[in-house]
């Protein structure tokens, strides 16, 4: 079934890749690089509703859960890793599974990624449940392990989303979302790694970002969740503050330690004029939305 895909099927205009320049090289990969963002605009429709079915999982005390083999698994676990920092959230509220498990991340696990077994004994030792979304990534549309995760995740009844680089992909069937990428041929036959890994990149960014702004981690364009978990970040969260209540150092400072790291406070407390208390308190009732709480 391979040579039915388009992501394995030889690039037209690379045939000639290993006797080319670095320059042409270099050209031919950028300029395959940049048809991706448009094939993922074609699927914008499937993307909003994953993002939905991720904020109602949040709203309802559910987890958004990736799960892939090999470089989608990558993209899964990258992304995930990443929002505890940016937006604040709890570790297990967005999490990554790979086929092989986490010594796949570095080296490749054989045979890891051919068992459905695999892919449903790791969504239960989490417990996945109906309040949660798990999104299976496959560039090839085909993975067994994904299938696996798929299959239970609808059996238990969670959101199930799907995320492929191929269209009628086999995984798109056991997902309540399908998202088809369809990337073409790669620059290296084969090598999804490239524009497939790409597209499974921007896709993964919508999708976590456009969801945490949905459940009131972001105010205006500022990251007001962020954890101040360095030098870097206390100075971030600094910025933030003074960009977003329109205050100079000196006082953005005063209200972060005022405030004991916390942004959202820091900022309510600035423009509202209230206590440390006062501000949390507006905070509670606004689900975390500083535009509410204002």
């Amino acid at each position: 079934m391979l040579e039915k895909l388009t992501t394995e099927k030889r690039n037209s205009s690379t045939m000639d890749l290993d006797v080319m320049s670095i320059h042409e090289i270099l050209e031919a990969m950028n300029r395959e690089d940049v048809t991706v963002p448009q094939a993922v605009a074609m699927e914008l429709h499937s993307i909003e509703e994953a993002v939905q079915n991720v904020i109602q999982s949040f709203q309802e005390g559910g987890r958004l859960i990736y799960i892939g083999a090999g470089t989608s698994g990558r993209l899964g676990i990258l992304d995930a890793v990443e929002c505890k920092p940016t937006f604040g959230s709890p570790s297990e509220m967005v999490q990554g599974f790979i086929a092989g498990g986490m010594k796949a991340f570095t080296e490749a696990v054989e045979g890891a990624e051919d068992n459905e077994d695999l892919g449903e004994s790791d969504l239960k030792s989490i417990h996945v449940s109906e309040k949660d979304t798990v999104i299976g990534i496959a560039a090839s549309g085909r993975t067994p392990y994904v299938i696996g995760a798929l299959k239970y995740a609808g059996h238990v009844g969670a959101n199930t989303v799907s995320i492929s680089c191929n269209k009628n992909s086999e995984i798109s069937k056991f997902a309540n979302v399908k998202i088809e990428v369809e990337t073409g041929p790669e620059v290296l036959t084969g090598s999804t790694r490239l524009k497939a890994g790409t597209a499974q990149k921007l896709i993964l960014n919508m999708i976590s970002t456009a969801s945490m702004i949905g459940i009131g981690k972001v105010y205006k364009n500022l990251m007001v969740d962020v954890q101040s978990t360095n030098y870097k970040l206390v100075e971030r969260s600094k910025r933030i503050i003074m960009q977003a209540a329109d205050v100079d150092y000196d006082t953005a400072e005063k209200y972060f330690e005022d405030a004991q790291h916390n942004v959202k406070a820091a900022i309510i407390m600035i423009l509202l004029q209230c206590s440390y208390k006062e501000a949390l308190e507006k905070l509670k009732l606004s689900n975390g939305f500083i535009r509410k709480a204002l």
